[in-house]
């Protein structure tokens, strides 16, 4: 058991704050969106509590974070990825930031550290069933899937992201979905 418990603390270490995140993508045959029970009537705006969801994400590829306060590699990435995001033409890519955190908590991270794209609330009880419906089955954070859904492709980052990730990522998005 003490193995199995250095072995999983070594895991979420090498994926929270490794420089390199570790990426999968998987072909068009995947699901188009992790709209399961899970995921369903679990998110909100952050600052209103007004439901969302990611139907609301219209773009032919959409960019799902998943982030908290508490995550030190989360709150790195951030200012990168804003940057990022108000590169990018308008309605090319939609992204989301969804917390796994308290309101509090976020309002008093996001007045130190303003992003330019929609920040949302994990409402649910449950983050684990919430973050395997996005392809996280370790339960790491920072994690980011890349999707276009019109046709299928997923990619998923486990770790860190910045523009140079981003932008791959978008690339190979857009090159398997035309």
């Amino acid at each position: 058991m003490k193995r199995f418990v250095t072995f999983a603390a070594l895991l979420v270490l090498a994926a929270c704050g490794g420089s390199e995140p570790a990426r999968t993508a998987q072909a068009a045959s995947a699901p188009a969106a992790p709209q399961t029970a899970a995921v369903q009537n679990a998110l909100a705006a952050w600052d209103s509590n007004t439901p969302k969801s990611l139907d609301e994400l219209a773009a032919p590829v959409r960019i799902v974070n998943l982030w908290a306060t508490w995550c030190k590699p989360c709150r790195k990435e951030m200012p990168e990825m804003s940057e990022w995001y108000r590169s990018q033409p308008e309605g090319s890519v939609d992204m989301v930031g969804i917390a796994l955190d308290s309101t509090d908590n976020i309002g008093s991270f996001l007045k130190q550290t303003p992003v330019s794209y929609p920040i949302w609330r994990y409402t649910g009880n449950s983050s684990r069933p919430f973050m395997k419906a996005f392809g996280n089955d370790v339960g790491v954070l920072p994690f980011t899937l890349v999707e276009a859904p019109k046709c299928g492709y997923r990619q998923t980052i486990t770790g860190e992201v910045n523009a140079a990730s981003l932008t791959a990522a978008l690339k190979a998005a857009r090159a398997q979905c035309g």
